[in-house]
């Protein structure tokens, strides 16, 4: 009933909604018929949620060591998940990986459902590693290795300062934009990007991650994990995990507050990035999810429900991301209303309101300055439309179809 009442509220979601569905389909036909390529593209649609479609699209030879990259660096952050498996285990395995992928024969056991799944199978990934060509595998073998040697130092080590924070994000996230950077790179389709801007995209989408999912993190069991810098959250609250406590409301937003502003200092360089991505799929691939963190943002602003619940972008909002980031006006248009969008709910009153507003309005100028924000009709910020009690009535017509089909064939006593 949640999907059918966001249906009715936009109306305009249903042809984008109906488009993903449709690609998604077709994308989960495009399945290789070889075991291990069939076994990585199948977990991709498994573990990767939304990255799925968006690798899918690149070119066959991209598309392959893309696939690859991704779900060794999803079975590192599998071990380094597992807060059930012993420390002294832990980490020589992370610092060990970038080895075991050159293994057909390694495996580990850990992780749950889908995850247990790709690390018991890991042999699948290895053999479709060893089919790649050397400039893929050295880009990956390298990233491997220095992000295993990362998070190992972070099992041992709490995030206690800023940069700290910015430290971890680099081990977890920064290195996965070195290596797309690489990768994009090596099969001759863009020019090496600067390691400052790379670096950039994957602690904007990180920390976004991490600020989102503080509730899922802080009741890991057995035992809880978090990346929140105790130079921010300690002005707040005395231990992280008060700030889900009813009591702690107030205290708890303006952290999360402190948090978002902290994250928007990435989003100058993401967007140099991806001005500067010539081959359309490799533009879209990058674009889509850093919309979407912006869009999260956005939402999580001044949010109470970040600390009782899950805050995401509605499914027909996502499907519109997708399917209208083609260029960089609409990168711009999205990232300019988004911006407006979190700028409206600042409270002047919150201790970083001037440091939030001062980095929201330097990313609107640089939205403004581009010269393309007249070239796109917002979807984010929609004005009202004479058109939507039209699509409504419209709407409530195929759905009154497909139930009465429905009723038809109900069976009757």
């Amino acid at each position: 009933m949640g999907s059918l009442g966001a249906l009715v509220k936009h109306p305009d979601d249903f042809y984008p909604l109906l488009k993903l569905k449709m690609a998604s389909r077709h994308a989960e036909k495009q399945i290789p018929s070889e075991p291990h390529w069939a076994f990585c593209f199948s977990m991709l649609h498994k573990v990767s949620r939304s990255f799925a479609l968006v690798i899918q699209q690149l070119d066959t030879e991209l598309k392959n060591a893309v696939c690859v990259f991704y779900l060794v660096l999803r079975a590192l952050d599998t071990v380094e998940d597992d807060t059930s498996v012993a420390t002294d285990v832990k980490v020589p395995i992370l610092k060990d990986f970038h080895h075991h992928i050159y293994d057909r024969d390694w495996h580990f056991s850990c992780g749950t459902k889908n995850y247990k799944v790709l690390m018991d199978q890991f042999h699948h990934v290895s053999t479709a590693f060893l089919e790649l060509g050397n400039g893929y595998q050295e880009a990956i073998e390298d990233i491997t290795r220095r992000m295993g040697a990362g998070m190992a130092k972070f099992i041992c080590k709490e995030v206690e300062t800023v940069d700290d924070y910015d430290e971890y994000c680099h081990y977890v996230a920064g290195l996965v934009g070195l290596g797309l950077s690489k990768l994009f790179h090596a099969c001759g389709l863009e020019d090496l990007a600067p390691d400052s801007l790379s670096n950039s995209m994957g602690l904007f989408l990180q920390k976004t991650n991490i600020i989102r999912d503080y509730l899922e993190d802080i009741n890991e069991i057995p035992k809880s994990r978090m990346f929140w810098p105790r130079e921010i959250w300690s002005k707040y609250v005395n231990k992280l995990e008060d700030m889900k406590y009813e009591e702690n409301s107030v205290k708890a937003v303006q952290c999360l507050n402190d948090m978002i502003t902290n994250s928007l200092i990435h989003v100058d360089d993401c967007l140099k990035y991806m001005s500067a991505l010539r081959e359309p799929s490799v533009f879209r691939f990058c674009a889509i999810p850093q919309v979407m963190a912006i869009g999260t943002l956005a939402l999580c602003y001044n949010n109470i429900e970040v600390f009782r619940g899950v805050v995401k972008m509605r499914r027909g909002l996502t499907a519109k991301v997708i399917d209208r980031t083609k260029s960089m006006a609409d990168v711009y248009g999205a990232f300019y209303d988004f911006s407006c969008m979190l700028k409206a709910k600042v409270d002047h009153n919150d201790p970083n309101a001037q440091k939030t507003v001062s980095r929201l309005d330097s990313i609107l100028k640089t939205c403004r300055d581009s010269g393309v924000l007249n070239e796109r009709r917002s979807y984010i910020i929609p004005s009202q439309s004479n058109y939507t009690p039209l699509l409504a009535v419209i709407l409530f017509i195929i759905l009154a179809i497909v139930l009465a089909n429905r009723s038809s064939n109900w069976p009757t006593n």
